[in-house]
């Protein structure tokens, strides 16, 4: 009784937002203000505490704020809006169901395979690095490939330059990872790495993460300082290894229509505030992953720096792997990455 009435709230929430959006057209109305007023709905699959959340929510105050109240974005964690299921949301994003939406570069490689080239390993050192590129001819192509979809790219933010825990053994080599039951996300990129580096890559939901740990299914992870602290993976890991294997980002989008539907003018808002958001979200995040790093090593996490040598062992042995993605995503995609290529532009 108590799913049927779950699912039938569930339901009715589904009901108002669509009818809400199937109105936007009456709501678009012009007046005397510096901006039309218009309610857009947003939806993410992140925690209220995730950096996407805590960006859109910036986004959305900062634009109903610039906008006198005009503009205003109903924001929507957890994917709330499909009851959980992040493949729905991104495909109800390209049908206009939903007006915006924030996902990993990962999630959204389900619409094209393209979109995952930055996380092609150790494509890039740190995230002055990452932030010049996607600002400049990152950005531009990610906007060619997403438009291609019906949606507009707004901007992008950090996930993480992605670290590795264990409880088995410190890893330092490619040999201490032989065997070792990793979990790890659902992009074939993180699958193939710990493949090729000997150990069991387990695709696993984030929710499932911490019990499995505890109850030995899972020996290690990927992830970044910032989410491995929200899931307190520190009080059930020993060992971290800190190589910056691979940068993972959110990307904000919209649906096309949606947008030519707006006002130039609200149309430069929603672009301007979302540079500004992902600007202070990469802010900080950056800063607080110092943070949480010295906090981690005061609470017993034992801290593995790689020496150049040591991380020079894993990176040659996924050059093949390095080169097969390259020729994945094509010429076009790694050069607007500057994969391989000098990243000072």
């Amino acid at each position: 009784m108590i799913r049927c009435l779950r699912t039938t709230l569930l339901l009715l929430t589904m009901m108002l937002i669509l009818n809400g959006c199937a109105e936007r057209n009456n709501e678009l109305q012009k007046t005397n203000d510096e901006y039309q007023k218009v309610r857009l709905v947003m939806t993410a699959n992140g925690t209220k505490i995730g950096i996407e959340s805590l960006t859109a929510n910036r986004f959305a105050k900062l634009v109903e704020e610039a906008s006198g109240g005009n503009v205003y974005i109903e924001f929507y964690p957890n994917d709330e809006l499909t009851g959980g299921n992040t493949n729905e949301a991104v495909r109800q994003i390209t049908e206009g169901a939903v007006d915006l939406g924030a996902y990993v570069s990962g999630t959204m490689s389900l619409l094209d395979p393209r979109l995952e080239v930055a996380t092609i390993p150790w494509s890039f050192s740190n995230y002055q690095e990452v932030r010049r590129i996607i600002d400049k001819t990152g950005g531009e192509y990610y906007a060619k490939i997403l438009s291609e979809y019906g949606l507009v790219y707004l901007g992008s933010t950090h996930n993480a330059m992605r670290q590795l825990t264990s409880n088995r053994n410190p890893i330092r080599t490619p040999e201490d990872l032989q065997g070792m039951r990793i979990r790890v996300l659902g992009g074939e990129v993180y699958r193939l790495l710990f493949s090729t580096l000997g150990a069991t890559p387990v695709p696993l939901g984030w929710s499932e993460l911490n019990v499995a740990i505890r109850q030995g299914v899972i020996e290690g992870q990927e992830n970044g300082f910032f989410l491995m602290r929200s899931g307190r993976l520190n009080e059930i890991q020993k060992y971290m290894t800190v190589w910056n294997y691979l940068y993972e980002n959110y990307l904000f989008v919209i649906n096309r229509k949606t947008f030519e539907q707006l006002e130039p003018k609200t149309q430069n808002l929603l672009r301007e505030k979302m540079r500004e958001a992902c600007e202070w979200s990469r802010d900080y995040l950056e800063a607080e992953e110092k943070t949480i790093r010295v906090q981690f090593a005061a609470d017993g996490l034992e801290i593995i720096d790689l020496t150049p040598e040591e991380l020079n062992h894993f990176k040659k042995q996924v050059e093949p792997l390095r080169e097969e993605l390259k020729k994945k995503y094509g010429e076009e995609a790694c050069r607007a990455f500057r994969i391989d290529m000098d990243k000072n532009i």
